[in-house]
């Protein structure tokens, strides 16, 4: 098998780009579905479907940490694994799958102890109230006995698209989402288990994706090999754990931003705006499934073309990569913004919840056309490697923007101040991401071009 089966080096970038996209599109919205199909069936349990679904919402920042550290590996290791592949080295590539995957197990059960241990005060301190962690604590309880399935499942995903075989990704999720759709409801109607019963199926359904990504990777139908004598401890984490800290802050300061709203909220508001804000953000997972399915549909071809000197395609992926982050971003919030109340209704029944969110959706979503920038600009620096120009935008839009924000505001303007934070900080990092990519993509090129002239 060569380096190059999938065309990532050969056939035209921009159709390359949207048969690669697709299908880690599909498997995004796979991956999002298990906690949005969760609460929209939790919603509906009868007399106790608000607060079942508040409970389970009180959980996402758990849930979130936990994917933060598979995309620590996984997204900081496929890119290395691409480039590898670029330079035609097989072997270390394959060295990167399986340190990937021996520190993904690792993490995995380090997790699940430390978080069974501590769950019933992390969750107080994250916003449930006496109304709702009951449900809470029944989710979380089930759910982190799945998590090395989790791990494995989100982080070795990722080395089956950075081959260029996005569809087989995209079955490995599909696989776990229908697998939860089938036996979402039986647990939660038919058998009466509640918020157990969504844990369970989502428990069951991560199981069988992580078995059939780990088959295949350890086939031959696999460009590189997951092999026993590869899975270790080895010192190429250290350039993994580089490139995936970007990716992980995103999503480690995402919990950090929903334990912060959801505080701030239960202060300032109470229940239904808690509930409020769990609907808003499941409905933005719909927004990040299509500009993180475009970002690993792309960052493979430019990893590969950028670890086989062709700038040119680099340079063309990228401009494809801005194209699609703004206008799909752009397109999807203005739909969620003049249409609230109807995907609200999905969720809920409460006039009072639905009233929230009919109100401050369009305040919430208001920056995101802008922020498209820069989700273009973490898939270009991520694709290339320049992890530290990632980790600082994931920090400056979290850490120095939203959180003050979201801490300050409130004081000033009451709830709504919570959710003025983030179009405000979403239109500032967009702006401030724009401007680096634009002085390290110059730097690069121009690196380039002098190494290949020294070279002649």
């Amino acid at each position: 098998m060569t380096a190059d089966s999938s065309g990532l080096g050969t056939k035209p970038v921009a159709r390359l780009a949207l048969t690669m996209s697709v299908p880690t599109i599909v498997a995004q919205a796979a991956n999002a579905s298990y906690t949005i199909i969760d609460r929209l069936f939790i919603g509906h349990i009868p007399e106790v479907g608000d607060a079942a679904m508040t409970g389970v919402g009180i959980c996402f920042p758990i849930l979130l940490a936990v994917t933060a550290f598979a995309s620590l590996i996984g997204a900081g290791g496929a890119p290395r694994a691409s480039i590898e592949l670029g330079r035609g080295n097989f072997k270390k590539a394959e060295r990167i799958l399986g340190t990937s995957a021996a520190f993904l197990v690792a993490i995995a059960l380090t997790l699940t102890v430390i978080l069974q241990a501590t769950k019933e005060p992390v969750l107080r301190a994250f916003g449930a109230s006496d109304a709702n962690i009951g449900y809470a604590v029944d989710f979380i309880t089930i759910y982190l006995v799945g998590t090395v399935f989790v791990q494995l499942t989100l982080g070795l995903n990722n080395f089956i698209s950075a081959q260029g075989k996005t569809t087989v990704a995209m079955t490995s999720v599909l696989i776990g989402t229908g697998t939860s759709i089938i036996l979402d409801p039986v647990f939660i109607f038919v058998l009466g288990w509640g918020v157990k019963g969504a844990a369970v199926a989502n428990v069951i359904a991560q199981l069988i994706s992580s078995v059939w990504i780990i088959l295949f990777l350890a086939s031959g139908r696999s460009a590189i090999r997951l092999r026993l004598s590869n899975i270790r401890f080895n010192r190429v984490i250290v350039p993994i754990l580089t490139l995936g800290l970007a990716p992980f802050i995103m999503q480690i300061t995402e919990c950090l931003i929903n334990v912060v709203f959801n505080v701030g909220l239960q202060r300032y508001g109470g229940d239904d705006y808690v509930t409020s804000m769990t609907i808003i953000t499941s409905l933005m997972q719909v927004v990040s499934v299509l500009t993180n399915g475009f970002q690993q549909g792309i960052q493979p071809i430019i990893g590969f073309n950028f670890g086989a000197r062709r700038m040119d395609r680099v340079r063309q992926a990228i401009r494809v990569a801005f194209i699609a982050q703004i206008t799909s971003a752009t397109v999807l919030v203005s739909i969620l913004a003049a249409f609230p109340s109807v995907f609200a209704a999905w969720f809920t029944s409460s006039p009072e919840v639905i009233g929230i969110v009919t109100r401050m959706m369009p305040v919430f979503v208001a920056g995101w056309g802008v922020f498209g920038i820069q989700m273009g600009a973490q898939c270009a620096l991520v694709g290339m490697g320049q992890a530290k120009q990632s980790v600082f935008l994931a920090i400056f839009r979290k850490i120095i923007m939203l959180v003050p924000l979201a801490l300050t505001l409130p004081h000033w303007i009451g709830v709504t101040g919570i959710f003025l934070a983030e179009p405000i900080s979403d239109a500032t990092s967009g702006i401030v991401a724009g401007i680096l990519f634009y002085v390290t993509y110059r730097s690069l090129t121009r690196g380039r071009i002098a190494d290949d002239a020294k070279n002649r």
